[in-house]
């Protein structure tokens, strides 16, 4: 008698299948500061704030950053909590919060 366990859709060794990632990606706009930039992604993702400039300097300079890879269920909650972080009070001109984007991570 043979017994196989149930599939989960992960598993391990060549020829295996892997979970899908997936970066978040935040994306630049003139209606931000650095400061509102780093502040946020030390909240949401308690990144140093040395970490959180450099990718404030990386979304400014390239027009994107990926703040995290993660499995798909974790970035979506990723993004929504960067879509309600609000706008920058120290802009008056802005009026919500940044955008971000997910996109599939290669495999390796």
């Amino acid at each position: 008698m043979s017994t196989t366990a149930p599939s989960t859709g992960a598993t391990t060794g060549e020829g295996a299948e892997h979970t899908p990632m997936f970066h978040v990606v935040l994306l630049d706009d003139n209606d931000h500061t650095y400061d509102y930039v780093v502040e946020m992604l030390e909240r949401i993702f308690c990144m140093s704030s040395s970490d959180a400039f450099q990718h404030a300097v990386e979304v400014d300079t390239a027009g994107r950053t990926i703040v995290i890879t993660c499995e798909q269920p974790a970035a979506e909650f990723a993004r929504q909590q960067i879509h309600c972080y609000g706008a920058d009070w120290r802009m008056p001109r802005s009026k919500g919060p940044m955008s971000a984007v997910l996109e599939p991570a290669p495999q390796t």
